[in-house]
């Protein structure tokens, strides 16, 4: 954390204020509300025709898991490959779009890393810890949050204060060597409202390097264990100034360490230390019908590489965003927001050794967007434009437009927008960058329906597509970033089923088909054309839940992959995964959790000669007061 990003989160704790996301109004008591898909409060069913997912608290505790990318992998459009075990690099396809489409918010501060290649976020070191809920919007979000959200925008929005105060403690353990400890506590008053925690997580994890895999020096026996390290602070605040004025700040810091291998050969000695803080604080005026934002929001990233001769490269990435949002209600059914916001982007590298090399950029932009949201009878229409200007490449204009029509227990919608991603700043002027990039442009548009079928069964499917024009890759013959000309093409259809038999039991089923194209045609690496999920919890008393969660993901292609006889396919194979969980409540105040990942011991790989956990098992305990 550098010196100004570490003013700031002691000034905000000085302010003791916090940001809060608004998912709590009483408009939408007992209905799934979601803020990411207009950036205003709406329950899903008023978002337009925005495909939206939310993942609960609740339903975040059930699953067991105690990190983000495990809690999102099942999702329907949602397709994750790790480059080993906890802790290393992950890439996030939405609807088979490179991760590089896909932004990343915490608590609305985008952690896309302006010091990655290709400004990607990596979410492997996120934990669930504080989180209230996990929004995931797919289709193009450009009209709303500008470049990098070509593809869709997955929105952690972590927890605020209760009206009861709290305070927890816990402790787990498990498989290869794993133990995390947690507290935290919660609560407000008629001033303010805070909730915080803490934790700390170590495990001696497995070899990166997939031993598993028959075709990797199948005669060696040495392959070590690469180690993990994650320690998280979290914090929400918020301070009531009056009854029309809030100050609210939200603070997230990560410390992580963990081991590495190379591509397919065990390495000793290999380490990245990481580090994450983001953070923003905002000032609310209510004065109906104008709710006016004015916001701060800094995220500060870094990365050391070490090799078992010492350090080798430094990456420091670094964001700051001003802005401002009114939403005004001018009438009960129609609501219209303006946006305004600069943003700075800049990032420093360093490189030693035979490839030495020092980089130091930095970039700003600014935009502005207006959104109408209508609501007469059974219509509900969102749509917007923004307009935003890079100092590099100049001015781009993005659209949307989402309408969705209820009748009955039927739900039709669609949306249409467009979309951009400005190049790197590792694209642009690192060794291997060109400065003559110029932005990515998109467009997508997607058609569905929800149905209630009956009280208890709700059935649905979305078809997509989305087109990328003047795509940036690596160019081998060259050794340099250049756009490609073409479109790349993703389209596929999303298909989903919930079913609640009785009060105790629920039951969901999703499938996904995504198609992917290059423009020689080809389809694109690490992305399954089928993919289905099936998900299951059992009250089975008031004080034992039990859950079940079954992926089953099928073949995709990926560069160099072999068979069983060691034979290039580029392909790697299809499998299926089956995770349970399950808790108890020995008294109000004690829990007994735990689960089993990988139930039978799937073998399997998401990238080529990088290792997945076999078999594990965890449990753990936790005291509220």
């Amino acid at each position: 954390m550098n010196k100004r990003s570490l003013a700031i989160l002691m000034a905000a704790m000085l302010c003791n204020s916090g940001l809060r996301a608004e998912v709590a109004s009483n408009n939408y008591v007992g209905q799934e509300v979601v803020v990411s898909a207009t950036k205003t409060l709406n329950s899903v069913a008023d978002a337009g025709g925005s495909s939206v997912t939310v993942i609960t608290s609740k339903e975040i505790e059930e699953s067991g898991q105690t990190s983000v990318e495990e809690v999102i992998k099942g999702q329907p459009g949602i397709d994750i490959a790790s480059n080993g075990g906890p802790g290393s690099t992950t890439s996030i396809f939405l609807r088979g779009a490179d991760a590089k489409y896909t932004l990343v918010l915490i608590d609305g501060v985008p952690i896309n890393d302006p010091s990655d290649g290709t400004m990607a976020a990596d979410i492997s070191k996120i934990t669930t810890d504080n989180i209230e809920r996990i929004e995931i919007v797919r289709g193009p979000a450009s009209m709303l949050y500008g470049s990098g959200a070509s593809a869709g925008v997955i929105n952690i929005i972590t927890k605020k204060g209760s009206a009861k105060p709290s305070v927890y403690a816990g402790a787990e353990g498990g498989s290869y060597s794993t133990w995390k400890a947690y507290v935290g506590a919660n609560g407000s008053t008629d001033l303010i409202d805070y909730s915080i925690s803490a934790s700390r997580t170590k495990t001696d994890g497995f070899s990166t390097t997939d031993e598993r895999n028959k075709c990797i020096n199948p005669d060696d026996n040495s392959f070590e264990k690469d180690g993990y390290e994650n320690s998280t602070l979290s914090g929400n605040f918020g301070l009531k100034l009056n009854k029309h004025v809030t100050l609210e700040t939200s603070l997230r810091y990560t410390d992580a360490e963990y081991e590495y291998d190379g591509p397919g050969t065990d390495v000793i000695g290999n380490k990245q230390e990481s580090a994450l803080f983001s953070g923003r604080v905002a000032l609310k005026m209510n004065y109906q019908p104008l709710l006016s934002t004015l916001y701060y929001n800094v995220s500060d990233q870094n990365r050391r590489y070490f090799t078992i001769d010492g350090l080798s490269s430094t990456y420091d990435g670094y964001l700051y965003e001003i802005g401002w949002q009114g939403d005004y209600a001018l009438a009960d059914n129609n609501t219209v927001s303006v946006g305004i916001n600069s943003r700075e982007e800049s990032m420093q590298n360093e490189s030693f050794g035979m490839y030495a090399s020092s980089l130091d950029k930095s970039m700003g932009t600014t935009g502005i967007f207006v959104e109408d949201q209508w609501r007469i009878g059974g219509l509900r229409l969102v749509q917007g434009i923004r307009y935003e200007d890079n100092q590099k490449f100049g001015s781009k204009t993005t659209w949307r437009v989402a309408p969705s029509y209820t009748f009955g227990s039927t739900t039709l919608k669609c949306s249409y927008a467009t979309g951009f991603r400005a190049p790197s700043l590792y694209e642009l002027y690192s060794p291997y960058g060109n400065e003559t990039l110029s932005a990515e442009t998109s467009e997508g548009w997607d058609a569905g329906f929800e149905r209630k079928l009956a009280d208890n069964l709700t059935i649905g499917s979305t078809w997509f597509r989305t087109d990328y024009d003047d795509r940036i890759a690596f160019d081998m013959s060259t050794w340099k970033y250049a756009q490609v000309e073409g479109k790349t093409k993703t389209y596929g259809l999303e298909s989903f089923a919930e079913w609640r038999p009785s009060n105790v039991l629920f039951l969901s089923v999703n499938y996904t088909y995504t198609y992917t194209k290059d423009p020689e045609g080809e389809s694109l690496n690490r992305r399954p054309r089928h993919k289905g999920g099936l998900a299951a919890t059992w009250k089975a008393s008031k004080k034992a839940t039990l859950n079940t969660n079954l992926q089953w993901v099928g073949s995709r292609l990926d560069s160099g992959a072999k068979d069983d006889d060691c034979v290039v396919t580029n392909k790697l194979e299809s499998y299926f995964l089956v995770n349970v969980s399950a808790s108890y409540k020995m008294t109000d105040n004690v829990e007994l959790y735990g689960r089993i990942d990988n139930l039978f011991d799937e073998y399997y790989e998401e990238a080529w000669r990088y290792a997945t956990p076999g078999r594990s098992a965890y449990a753990g305990v936790k005291v509220t007061l």
